[in-house]
């Protein structure tokens, strides 16, 4: 069975040689990613929580399972100096370095009330009940197939960040197809990035992360738009640009996803991948969160997948 980065690869070409509202300056490519090349940091492994290896593999699951929420960033309650994904990324770290990892058997049990406590929310808001739900399904999954075990999902790929990919994408917490002119598109956009950060996180070395794809979400997309290397048809950048809420799945949404995807790709090639669409897009990501294109709005959709 093809695995799932390569379904991603493969569905995003796809929508990219159909797209209607979404395109790729393919002229761009090449000086672009010399720059993006120039750009690219020297990455090492982090440690966002202590050096317990069970730990550190349940911090990555969790988080990259609630690694979504972009949509409703405005209507949050921000910590000082920090963006909506690393608000809630720092509750979660105080949360394990203060009372440690869930159990598997906690996660199950979790509700809307939890996560606002960790996140320091409403309880009300919609996205609780949403990260409550993701992380009660890890939490059946892990005891159900792993012995309540993080540590021994991780060794379940065996060192590789393709199966680690495969395996997250069939839980329900990691979905993430799309349908476009009636065929699906797999973009796991969160399954693929938590094996990446089980390697970046120093969790596991794992072998082949330079095959996973890009992370399909909306900032990449926006980076992309804003420096030529997307365009977009004049409706669908006005709807963008007064903020206006694309729905999940509709064709402008899933031709930006997948056309950004389908770009890093072309940028890889173009750099003979001496970068890995991973590492391309760590860069984009970070240069997203710069005054340059943090002063733009941004495709914003509400939904679980980014």
């Amino acid at each position: 069975m093809t695995q799932i980065s390569e379904q991603v690869r493969a569905a995003c070409a796809r929508v990219a040689g159909r797209a209607r509202s979404v395109g790729i300056d393919t002229s761009a490519i090449a000086a672009y990613a010399a720059e993006i090349e120039l750009a690219a940091p020297s990455l090492t492994p982090g440690r966002a929580v202590d050096d317990d290896h069970e730990q550190r593999a349940a911090f990555v699951i969790c988080l990259d399972a609630i690694n979504f929420g972009s949509g409703w960033w405005p209507t949050i309650r921000k910590r000082d100096g920090r963006s909506g994904y690393s608000t809630i990324e720092a509750g979660l770290v105080e949360r394990f370095r203060e009372e440690g990892a869930w159990r598997a058997e906690e996660l199950t049990q979790l509700g809307a009330a939890d996560l606002a406590t960790v996140t320091d929310q409403g309880a009300d808001h919609p996205l609780m009940e949403q990260y409550a739900a993701a992380l009660r399904d890890v939490g059946e999954r892990v005891l159900a197939d792993h012995g309540g075990s993080f540590q021994t999902v991780v060794e379940a790929a065996g060192g590789s960040a393709l199966a680690l990919a495969d395996l997250l994408a069939g839980w329900d917490a990691f979905a993430d197809v799309a349908e476009y002119e009636g065929e699906p598109v797999p973009l796991f956009k969160r399954a693929q990035i938590a094996a990446a950060d089980v390697d970046r996180m120093g969790v596991a070395e794992l072998k082949d992360v330079e095959r996973l794809t890009a992370f399909a979400d909306n900032l990449v997309p926006h980076v992309l738009r804003v420096d030529g290397v997307l365009r977009l048809d004049p409706e669908l950048e006005k709807r963008i640009d007064v903020g206006e809420l694309l729905v999940h799945g509709s064709p402008e949404e899933v031709e930006l996803r997948a056309c950004a995807v389908h770009a890093v790709e072309l940028l890889a090639a173009a750099l003979d991948r001496r970068l890995s669409p991973a590492q391309i897009d760590a860069v984009l990501w970070n240069r997203g969160r710069t005054p340059r294109y943090k002063s733009r709005p941004r495709p914003r959709s509400r939904n679980t997948a980014y």
